[in-house]
Parts: structure tokens; sequence; C-alpha cells
């Protein structure tokens, strides 16, 4: 894919953004206007400018697709969102409702009436109304459950039973299953009665009369093969299959490690039960890669960047507080070498570098861990060889970085010692960087926590105490 294929869609997706804050902007200007005029026909004029911007901000929002939609409910201000979710129409409440993020899908939801909610429901699949099923009130949720006929309502209850991170919650249950020994013509045939195809429909799903999971037969398959052969000596006889307990992000590795565009999942005794889809592993990669940025700089959760300040507040507190007390620490070390900054006051311009540069190197291993434990490359066999190789490279890097820091100082205060110190400051406490950088995430894991959570908050604590210990510490030692 060419570099103008990438950005054009972003591109274009910028510009309906701008669109329709324009048409906003325009509508507000205009009826504030009207609001100021005085005349017998004031209500008239007041009330046609009114439906004509809203009429023409709604004719471009039909004109988008549900995604795009939803990016620009997520980038406008609280006001701006309701009003333009007002123009949406109800049929297609429900497929934005599963596109926008979490938070803003709150807010959305906050402001639709129970009619509305049970108006947006009534289009989805059952896997789609289990997805938006936690976040409705229950009393709609109630009245939703009693309008579905007795296969849907059992499909929502089996995919509510699992939990959000396993591979049932996430499962599609529309799905074309064909029998073994039957021929390719009469598939053919079968398929074109459908007319319509569930979507990411790659494979078509081979089970026996009990419904167990015999095979697949690639859609590509069935189109180059005589018509007159048998789907058994055709089919693929073993599969990737899920069970609906696994846990859904393996499930994701595993469809971006065999190339999978759906999957069967089933049962126990092997019976077909659902499918996964590519767009659904898609999705859980990019919120599990979401959630892991948020969780490194200590964010609970997802956050509407048009939150209420409380809101946002709350979000955000309490990794701060730990912070706080972090850095009360690390200014309790340095209130212990006083004398010796009196002393030397060179000691005070260069101690933020060694805790600086610290941090840094803590950082980079920390991703390193956390992407190399999601990914499953960490075993008990390899630990300590993983230690070992950062440790060699937090040795190398503070040597050679070290040392040109220590030459620098050594030309700006013309002592060679404080350029030994530095250099010998620089190499420990990148040690310290590397050696935290996997114990913390380590550490959390073996505790049952996000491996990624407050972790850039941790090891920037950790390198600035002990950046600031080392370095002064030395200095106190050798240099007075």
């Amino acid at each position: 894919m060419t570099e103008v294929e990438v950005k054009k869609p972003q591109e274009s997706l910028q510009e309906r953004l701008a669109q329709v804050v324009e048409l906003l902007h325009r509508h507000r200007l205009v009826e504030g206007l009207t609001h100021r005029q005085e005349g017998q026909h004031h209500d008239l004029v007041e009330n046609l400018v009114h439906r004509q911007n809203l009429a023409e901000l709604q004719r471009r929002l039909d004109q988008l697709h549900s995604a795009d939609v939803a990016h620009i409910l997520e980038a406008l201000p609280l006001v701006d969102r309701l009003a333009v979710w007002q123009l949406v129409k109800v049929e297609r409440d429900g497929d934005i409702l599963l596109e926008v993020s979490d938070s803003v899908r709150e807010t959305l939801i906050a402001d639709m009436d129970d009619h509305e909610l049970l108006a947006a429901a009534k289009e989805m699949d059952a896997d789609e109304l289990a997805d938006l099923a936690p976040e409705l009130p229950r009393d709609v949720v109630h009245e939703l459950m009693e309008t579905l006929d007795a296969q849907q309502r059992a499909r929502v209850r089996s995919a509510l039973s699992y939990e959000e991170d396993q591979v049932g919650a996430l499962m599609d249950f529309e799905m074309v299953t064909i029998r073994e020994d039957v021929s390719l013509e009469v598939v053919l045939r079968y398929l074109r009665r459908l007319k319509e195809l569930p979507g990411h429909t790659d494979k078509l799903f081979v089970v026996d009369y009990n419904g167990v999971l015999k095979g697949v037969l690639p859609v590509k398959r069935l189109l180059v093969n005589d018509p007159e052969r048998r789907v058994i000596d055709v089919m693929a006889s073993d599969p990737v299959s899920f069970g609906p307990d696994e846990d859904a992000y393996d499930a994701a590795q595993a469809f971006e490690r065999y190339d999978l565009i759906s999957a069967p999942v089933v049962d126990k005794g092997g019976k077909l039960i659902g499918r996964l889809t590519i767009d659904e592993m898609v999705d859980l990669i990019r919120e599990e890669s979401e959630s892991e940025v948020l969780n490194m700089a200590g964010l609970r959760e997802e956050e509407d960047i048009f939150a209420s300040v409380w809101k946002s507040v709350r979000n955000r507190w309490a990794w701060l507080a730990l912070n706080l007390i972090t850095a009360f620490i690390a200014s309790r070390v340095i209130g212990l070498f006083d004398g010796s900054i009196e002393k030397l006051v060179a000691l005070a311009a260069l101690m933020p570098i060694v805790a600086g540069i610290g941090g840094n190197s803590g950082n980079q291993t920390i991703t390193m861990i956390v992407r190399a434990m999601a990914l499953d490359q960490m075993g008990a066999g390899n630990t300590s060889r993983l230690v070992r190789k950062e440790l060699g490279v937090s040795l190398v890097n503070g040597l050679l970085w070290g040392g040109v820091i220590g030459l620098v100082s050594y030309l700006l205060y013309d002592n060679l010692a404080l350029g030994l110190v530095m250099t010998g400051a620089m190499t420990l406490n990148l040690l310290l960087a590397a050696l935290m950088g996997v114990l913390i995430p380590m550490t959390l894991a073996k505790l049952g926590r996000d491996p990624a959570m407050g972790s850039s908050v941790m090891i920037t604590a950790v390198t600035d105490s002990g950046g600031f210990f080392i370095f002064l510490g030395m200095a106190t030692i050798f240099l007075l």
C-alpha cells in the first residue's frame, strides 16, 4: 500500500469532521442572529432556518459510515455530541453505539430514553446485544429479552455467561453449516438460496447431525473444485478452533499467527456453538493496546477527552498521589546530602541527568518485557537469561553515555574526579533501571495484575530516588 493510500482515509475523515463542526457553528450563529430579530414573522423565520441547517447536517451524517459517525461523536464536546446524536437515524443507533468507545457510549446511552434504547437494540444480532447489554438499564434489558425469540434469547444468555476476556463473549452466532456427505454442487445451490452470507465468511463449517464439528470447507476450495466432488473429499479436517472458555487475547494472537479470517468455537464435546471473526479480533487487539498504554501511565480506565473535570480527576488521582509520595521520598534522599551539595554546587546541576537517563532506560526495558509477556515469549527457562541480557545492555549504555557525560562534566568543571563519579553513577543507575524494569512487570503479573499497570510511574520513582542516592553518595565518598 502506498503512502498516499494510507493517508487518504484519515484526511477524508478529518474533512468530514470539519464539515460537521462548520455546520454546527453555522447553525448556532444563524440561530443567535434570528433570536435578536423582532417582527411578525420572527418565529417562522427562526423555525425555517433551524430546520434548514439541521437538515443539511443530517444529510451529511446519513452519507457517512457508522464508524465515521462514531469518530465524529468522539471528537465533539458533549453538547455538540448530543446535538449530532439526536440527528442520527434510529435504525443506525445500534451500529454506532457498538463503534464508539465505552466512555462515549455511556454519554450517548444516558441521553436516550427506554424506547430509543429498545429500538436500537432490536436491530442487533445476539453477539452485539451481549456486548451492549451490560451498559443498558436492567429494565430495558429485561424488556428486550422478552421480545427475542427462544433461539436469540438463548444465544444472548450464552454470550453473557462468559467473562469479557473469554472467547465465548466475543463469538458470533451467524454462520453457514453444511454436511460432509453432500456434493459441492448441492452446497453451491444452498448458498445461492441464502442470497446473503454472514460477514467475513471465508469458510463453511462442516457438522454432523448432532452439530459436532467435522471440519471446514474454505470458500476458495468450493469454487475451484469439481462440483461433483463431495464435501468430505475437499474439506480441511483439522481446522484451528477455540473453546468458549479460552482467553480471547490468545485467540487474537492465533488469528495473527495463522492469518485467520474466521474460526469455529466448539464446546468440550466438539459441538459447534459459534465462530470468531477477524473484526472482533482487530477490535480486541486495539482495545488491549490502548489499555496497555493507559495502564503504563497509571490511568485506571479509558477516558472521554471531553469528560467532566471531576470525572477525569477521579480517573487520574490515584497514581498521581503515589507519584507525589515517591517524589517526596526522592526529595528526602536529596536532603540527606545537603552538605555535599553546598560544598559542590555542580552536583545540583548534574544529578537530574543521572535520574532522567535512568528513567528513560527503565521505561525501555519495561516496554520490551511487557511486550514479551503479552506475546508469551517469557517462560521459566529464559527469565534469568533475559535479565542478564538487559543488564548487559545497560552496562554498555552506562559506560558509553556515562563516559560521554563524564567527559562533558570534566570539561565544564575542570574536575576529573567529578567526571569519573558521573560515569560510575550513570552506569549503576542504568543497571538498577534494567533490573527493576524486569522485576516490576514480573511481580505485577505474579500478583495477578496487569504487568503494565503503573509501571512507568514506578520505574520513574525507583530511578529518581536510586539515581539521586547513587550519584550523591558516590560524590560524598570520592569528592568531599
